[in-house]
């Protein structure tokens, strides 16, 4: 017997293909309709610099201790939020990626899942996990492996490597169909077909620094409409952004070096950008999500350690960071073993 979060799942996919071919059909017939592709891990909802977002989170996946079950995460790192507020969570410690549907109690392997190892049907320390809505696949940065894999989105038992000797910490997907990767060792954001084919560099590659052209540790990343590529500089502390074409980047976020005040940020992670240009910000060490408006010198808090969970546990260490389509943040609280919801409460 099928079940009901499986057959949520299926449905859901179908429905995201049937979106995408009804946008290839409209720029192949050239119809004058406007459509474009929400980013990424961002969101329809339009948002102001006034929004504000519930102090209060809830737990939308694990939150049961550190565990293997399936209720359980154990150091989550990345994530995604598919239409119908479907959470997919790179679960790293326990090698497989795990698939939560709204309201439910525990989760589905929709990859890996078979011990730690490199064999096709595993994965080992997963980072991040995007879904392609092209092919209704999953595509993953397998660290560990020092690989980016494609598994299918239902009912897949091994992936396909799509990029090797690479050690992915983040990846995402623009509009046109490119996966763009962070690259760990060489502090680089390359940017490839589908296939893999044809890597461009699009941000950092100039070695290990603190310079404009380069990053010091890259982890999580962003692409917005523009094309524009937005990397977590974790231990640079600050978030660079690389316009497409361009060889120098710019710090939008930080940059001051390690502190917890509005200008400085503590190890970020994830990264997101809403339809404003405004960045929000796991800042992890200093436990909160900040966001930094367009050109500011300085950020603000949206959310803050002084939030809890719905499990009464303070907020700590974030790291994976995404929108829905309304508006509501998601971020991985990876020391506690769960990913958190933050309702958007006014835009």
């Amino acid at each position: 017997m099928v079940s009901t979060g499986r057959l949520k799942l299926e449905l859901n996919g179908i429905q995201q293909v049937l979106r995408q071919e009804l946008m290839f059909y409209i720029v192949k017939n050239s119809c004058h309709i406007e459509i474009g592709m929400t980013p990424t891990r961002g969101t329809d909802a339009a948002l102001t610099l006034r929004a504000r977002w519930s102090q209060n989170g809830i737990t939308v996946a694990g939150g049961n201790g550190k565990g293997g079950g399936l209720n359980q995460l154990r150091n989550p790192r990345g994530l995604y939020v598919d239409e119908d507020e479907t959470v997919y969570v790179a679960d790293s410690g326990n090698h497989r990626i795990v698939a939560w549907s709204a309201d439910a109690t525990s989760g589905q392997v929709v990859a890996g899942g078979n011990e730690k190892g490199s064999g096709l049907n595993q994965l080992q320390f997963p980072t991040d996990v995007i879904v392609d809505r092209t092919t209704n696949s999953l595509l993953i940065c397998d660290a560990g492996n020092c690989r980016v894999v494609r598994w299918a989105r239902l009912g897949g038992t091994r992936g396909e490597i799509v990029l090797s000797n690479i050690v992915c910490r983040g990846l995402t997907m623009d509009d046109r169909g490119f996966i763009y990767v962070s690259d760990g060792c060489k502090r680089e954001v390359r940017r490839f077909k589908v296939d893999g084919s044809q890597g461009t560099l699009m941000a950092g590659g100039n070695g290990q620094g603190h310079g404009l052209d380069q990053f010091n540790d890259i982890s999580f990343i962003f692409v917005d409409r523009d094309h524009s590529v937005y990397g977590s500089d974790e231990t640079g502390r600050r978030v660079m952004k690389w316009m497409e074409g361009t060889n120098v980047g710019q710090a939008v976020a930080g940059g001051g070096g390690y502190g917890s005040d509005a200008k400085r940020l503590s190890n970020p992670n994830g990264v997101v950008v809403d339809g404003m240009g405004t960045v929000y910000v796991a800042d992890g060490w200093n436990h909160r999500i900040i966001r930094w408006p367009r050109d500011a010198s300085e950020g603000s808090v949206v959310v803050s350690r002084g939030g809890k969970g719905d499990t009464g546990a303070p907020l700590n260490t974030h790291v994976g960071l995404s929108f829905d389509r309304h508006g509501h943040l998601y971020v991985v609280n990876e020391a506690d073993d769960r990913v958190e919801k933050f309702e958007l409460l006014s835009p």
